[in-house]
Parts: C-alpha cells; structure tokens; sequence
C-alpha cells in the first residue's frame, strides 16, 4: 500500500473509532515545547493542520515527542507506537499553559493498526510475557545487589543523610541504576520520593534548565523508610537511553515531612557508557 493511502486508511479508521469515545484536548503554543511520553516508542506522528508540529525522532524510536502550536483553530494528533497502538487527541492553542508534560498510559489507546483477536491462548500468553519479564528483573536485580561496584564521585549528602550512585549496568534494552541510601543520622528517613529526571540545558541568551521526569520500568526493594545507622541498596530499572551533552540525568530524593532533601546530578558519559 502507498504511504499516503496507508495514512488515509489509519486517518479513517480512527475517525471512525473515535465516534464512539470522546477524546482528550491537549494545548500548546508557541513559546514552549509539551512534552507526550508514551508507553511504546514512537513510529509515526501526524497533526491536521500546519499550525501545529510534532516533533519526535525519526531515525531513532523514542517514548517521547514535542508539540508545538501557533495561533489558529483546533485541530487533532494522530500517533502511532512501534507495537501498533494508536492514540488520537484534539490539539488546541492556549497562551498560558498550565501543562506541559503527558505521560500516556496504554488505556487511552483507541486501537491498533493491526486488530489482534483477543482469546484465552493469547491472553495467556500475554500474562506469561509480563511475569517472565518482571522474574528476570527480579533475578538480575538480585544478581547486582550481590556484586557491589562503585563508580566512585557520584555520593551526595545532607544532615546525616547520604546517597550514593554505585553502578548503571547496561542488560537487554534496559538500564540498572544501583542505588544506596544510609542514613547516619539520629532520626529515622520517611521516603516521599526518588525521582530520576532528564535535565536539559536550554541554549540562549536566557539559559535555563528543563527536567523532563522519567517512569522506572521495575524498583527493586525500594524503602518507605530508613531507619537510623541503616545502609539500603536498591535498583531502578529504566529503558535504554543515551543523553547529548546538553543533558544530563538527575537523581532527587525527598524526604516525608522533612527537609533532608539531596539531588545528584549524573554527566551524559556515565549514561552513555554503562557497565
């Protein structure tokens, strides 16, 4: 089939599966970029209309994409994921925006370009796949724990409170952030939150700095809670990346009802060079 009468025919079924639905509005503009991360990496993006523009890498698929939109009617964005899924939303302009970064859940997918029957053999199958990947999470995580590596500047600390980077192992399509926490303080460490973010040094005049936060695939013994004089290690499971060298991965631990807080931040080469 010819590229434009394959688009048109994915044009068509959508619009015709989104009768049944009603679809999300995602704004934009022109002063800043809206980030769409999705749970597959990104074959294909279309909009309507040219006020609005979908930026994602064509050479490399990525999870992520950029919208931007100028001043002008409403319109819609296609995109499709390598596995097939679909997902379709209206796309409006708006001076101020109050979002600007989408994580897609699976769920708002209208369809596949390639409708699969559902039936028990291959819903089992699926089942099968998810546990055999999270029972190799587990046994490689496991495996790492019990290797200790240290890359040797990454350790940060705040009131008695110290983190460490031991190691990013590269396995499959997967990163492993080795991570230690202890707690050398004389009041127990409540975890809010850690979160591994990609921060981007914006060019300009103005320079500013833009975090863009990144889901873990899998957290292997990750703590609510480190009590006083403990050591924990514990690993994020990320999908493969590499970083230019404008960017940059940023570690942020946060403390429950605290102030112990600690970000570390991570050079593009220990990403791009895992063990």
């Amino acid at each position: 089939m010819k590229p434009l009468l394959f688009i048109l025919a994915i044009l068509i079924s959508t619009f015709v599966e989104a009768q049944t639905r009603i679809l999300d509005t995602i704004y934009a503009n022109d002063t800043k970029n809206v980030a769409l991360f999705f749970p597959e990496p990104i074959r294909q993006g279309l909009t309507g209309s040219e006020n609005f523009v979908f930026t994602y890498n064509r050479e490399k698929e990525q999870y992520f994409g950029l919208l931007q939109a100028k001043q002008g009617k409403e319109s819609n964005l296609l995109v499709i994921n390598r596995n097939g899924s679909i997902f379709s939303y209206i796309v409006r302009y708006k001076a101020q925006l109050s979002k600007l970064n989408y994580f897609i859940p699976m769920t708002s997918s209208i369809g596949n370009e390639k409708p699969k029957v559902k039936d028990s053999i291959q819903s089992e199958t699926f089942e099968k796949s998810i546990d055999n990947s999270t029972y190799y999470y587990q046994k490689f995580c496991s495996y790492l724990l019990d290797k200790r590596q240290y890359l040797g500047r990454y350790t940060r600390r705040n009131d008695g409170i110290i983190i460490r980077l031991e190691n990013i192992v590269f396995d499959k399509e997967e990163l492993y952030f080795v991570i230690q926490i202890r707690n050398n303080s004389t009041l127990d460490y409540d975890l809010n939150f850690l979160n591994l973010s990609i921060e981007t040094r914006q060019k300009g005049k103005k320079k500013s700095l833009q975090r863009l936060y990144q889901e873990p695939i899998f957290k292997h013994h990750l703590p609510s809670k480190i009590v006083v004089n403990e050591m924990v290690r514990f690993i994020y499971v990320m999908p493969k990346f590499s970083l230019s060298n404008d960017r940059r991965v940023v570690l942020e631990l946060n403390e429950k009802d605290g102030e112990r807080n600690i970000e570390m931040k991570i050079s593009n080469k220990y990403i791009n060079n895992p063990n």
